[in-house]
């Protein structure tokens, strides 16, 4: 991947003369010490060669001819170089050797099944791939566009050359150079990975680079609002209508625990009388389209009430972009003075959090109704936050009474 010494010299065989008493014109090509040779297929009688000069001797038009033509070999072998060294992790001289005698074998280049896979999962959009999946695949491939291009000054890598080293170098390139936070590189390698075990499966490479390398994601302390919080978002006046709107919709997500996607598109077909006699949320994850299926507690209902009919095509809510949102999200924590970076997944963590398991609720029946497949991923979720600890010890204390009245009367 780095710079290489090249260097191509034309020498004559003396010492094997043909039947027309001609000596065959080689090629001997190095690239950092390394030496490959080969015949040119052209020949001269010995006399007319110069040693030094490396080319015919004299001013004859058969002299010119033959000096034209090894030019133009010298020029198609630094050609084959260039190619190789904008498209390869290295360049070798044997591979400019199978290059120029049109030996080479087209290589699978990384970018190119990259490119390949994302065109084929935007065919999927809708069937069984999302708009946002699809993004997160183009935004790695970029990442890794540009890492080849600011490390190794290369256009694209063949899959074969992949090591332990350039997936270590892309690791420190996301933390470094592109500044990336938290476990947005480990995400990133995830997705790189993917692309790897595609190479592997279909039989492009057969080594994987990732075997001795581990993809580690930090545990991050997710955040979440306090009852006390949704209380003073909830009783704050807005002078805005789409202050109100957006206030509304995230504290919709903080009794439901749906992600931004799925209150998007939830309409009228998804509010649906369940076994109880009791409105539920019947819909799926778009993300994952696993089932999610959440009773309607008085102050979501209260909220769909609010915009019962005022919205087109039986919406139920007037959801903007995800980067409004958000923008209006940090707008009302500064306005109710919550000093918490609060984004409309928080509303999601909130659910989980306060709004289910610390009254109670137990982690499978939270984990079904977030849309979870593995109830690790709503253990990610969960807390348990200090007012739980004080509710479940005076619980304890309760059961306890009658064994401290006994050692407490002991040890007094």
């Amino acid at each position: 991947m780095s710079k290489s010494t090249f260097k191509i010299l034309f020498y004559v065989r003396k010492n094997q003369v043909n039947k027309d008493g001609k000596v065959n014109i080689m090629i001997r090509v190095s690239v950092n010490g390394e030496v490959s040779q080969f015949s040119s297929k052209l020949d001269i009688e010995l006399k007319f060669w110069d040693v030094k000069l490396c080319k015919a001797t004299g001013n004859s038009m058969q002299a010119r001819r033959l000096n034209n033509l090894l030019e133009d070999i010298r020029t198609s072998l630094k050609n084959h170089y260039r190619e190789i060294e904008v498209h390869e992790a290295y360049v070798t001289a044997e591979k400019i050797r199978n290059a120029f005698l049109g030996y080479d074998v087209k290589l699978h280049t990384l970018l190119e099944l990259f490119q390949s896979h994302n065109e084929d999962a935007r065919k999927l959009i809708g069937i069984s791939k999302t708009e946002a999946t699809l993004a997160k695949y183009d935004r790695t491939c970029r990442r890794l566009e540009e890492f080849m291009s600011a490390k190794y000054k290369i256009s694209d890598i063949a899959l074969k050359e992949i090591n332990h080293k350039f997936i270590t170098d892309f690791e420190a390139y996301l933390h470094g150079v592109s500044k990336c936070s938290d476990n947005t590189p480990a995400k990133f390698i995830q997705i790189f990975r993917m692309i790897i075990i595609v190479a592997k499966n279909n039989g492009l490479i057969f080594k994987d680079p990732f075997a001795n390398y581990k993809i580690r994601f930090k545990r991050v302390d997710r955040g979440y609002l306090t009852d006390q919080e949704m209380q003073i978002i909830v009783e704050k006046k807005f002078v805005s209508k789409r202050l109100e709107q957006v206030r509304d919709i995230f504290i919709f997500s903080c009794f439901t625990g749906l992600a931004y996607i799925d209150v998007k598109h939830l309409t009228t077909n998804n509010i649906c009388m369940s076994f109880d006699g009791k409105p539920w949320i019947m819909t799926h994850r778009q993300k994952t389209d696993t089932p999610v299926n959440v009773p309607l507690l008085n102050i979501p209902l209260s909220i769909l009430k609010k915009y019962e009919g005022k919205l087109p095509d039986g919406q139920l809510l007037p959801v903007l972009s995800n980067q409004k949102l958000n923008s209006y999200l940090k707008e009302i924590g500064d306005l109710c003075g919550i000093n918490k970076n609060i984004t409309f997944h928080i509303a999601r963590h909130t659910f989980a959090t306060t709004t289910t398991l610390s009254k109670g609720v137990p982690i499978e029946t939270v984990s079904k109704m977030l849309g979870h497949t593995n109830i690790q991923t709503t253990q990610i979720y969960a807390r348990i936050t200090n007012e739980k600890i004080s509710q479940d010890m005076q619980l304890l204390s309760g059961k306890l009474n009658d064994i401290e009245q006994v050692i407490l009367k002991k040890l007094s």
